[in-house]
């Protein structure tokens, strides 16, 4: 099968297309005929070398999401070959992942396809939908408490307001203004720029601070400054976590393989509740050029691969 990997720390030219073994799965594992897979900026710190010395491993594969249909079920594993389904395979460093032919992962990193909607756009929800899904776990607010979305038109960012909709949560979300229109749409009550100061900003409309912040854009202490004192910031990226200060609660969340809530997102996802955005579509052998069109950002919606 063709399996997008790499070799060698670099850039995206880094990327290549090869010819590699068929995976076969074990027990309660699935192997999936890939439909799509989406491009999501850790692919980026793969190539970039940032989880392990590339040098110590023929090569590794790309791909955390992916969506397509079941090929073929290892021992204990009770999916019909052919059922549509979505995929976050969560483990970084493998030789194949998602951005290939064929993907094999476990019963726990899958979930079914929301039904009626195209594949390639079901391969943009698991990543970002449950990392977003996580977050606002780790912000136990109550309906009519406030929330600071700060990248609200990103990925992570745009799932979150929609997740947090549902919550009955009064919402500030930050962005383009071009994002301004779609975020009101999708829940916003509030709409900042960003371009403009933030705190200061999110105080025009909640004076006293916001009672939590989901910093998906990883700006760190500025939006740190935004929280009323003792309220709740979470970050999805470790690297950028500002240091509590005003009796503010500071966290971090990553996603792991939770079949349920990848289920239950999908879910809201085939009713409308959330709302998956391609921004391009390439060719699994111009992989490569995806990928360096990641590297360029600017996009809103996700880059995906089809096979």
């Amino acid at each position: 099968m063709r399996a997008a990997v790499v070799k060698k720390v670099g850039g995206p030219e880094a990327v290549e297309v090869l010819e590699v073994p068929l995976p076969e799965p074990g027990p309660l594992e699935v192997r999936i005929k890939v439909a799509a897979a989406a491009l999501n900026p850790a692919d980026a710190a793969v190539w970039a070398g940032v989880f392990r010395p590339l040098e110590e491993v023929e090569y590794t594969g790309l791909g955390l999401d992916a969506a397509g249909t079941v090929d073929a079920a290892g021992p204990g594993v009770l999916l019909e070959v052919g059922t549509p389904v979505i995929a976050f395979d969560a483990p970084v460093l493998r030789p194949t992942k998602a951005q290939a032919e064929y993907l094999v992962t476990d019963v726990n990193s899958i979930a079914p396809a929301p039904q009626g909607m195209d594949l390639t756009l079901a391969a943009t929800i698991p990543l970002n939908a449950m990392t977003a899904s996580l977050a606002l776990d780790h912000l136990p607010l109550r309906p009519r408490d406030t929330l600071l979305v700060t990248g609200a038109g990103g990925a992570v960012g745009g799932y979150a307001v929609e997740l947090a909709r549902t919550r009955g949560v009064r919402i500030v979300a930050q962005g383009r203004p071009e994002d301004e229109e779609f975020l009101r749409g999708r829940g916003a009550t509030w709409f900042v720029p960003r371009d403009e100061e933030l705190s200061e900003a999110a105080r025009r409309f909640v004076p006293e601070g916001v009672d939590g912040v989901l910093d998906a854009a990883a700006l760190g202490a500025p939006a740190l400054a935004a929280v009323r004192d003792g309220g709740i910031f979470v970050s999805v990226r470790s690297d950028v976590l500002p240091a509590p200060q005003r009796g503010v609660m500071v966290r971090h969340t990553t996603a792991g393989p939770e079949a349920t809530r990848l289920a239950y997102l999908s879910a809201l996802a085939e009713v409308g509740v959330l709302t998956p955005r391609v921004a391009q579509v390439y060719p699994l052998s111009q992989a490569a050029e995806a990928h360096a069109q990641l590297a360029r950002g600017g996009l809103r919606g996700r880059i995906v691969l089809v096979p």
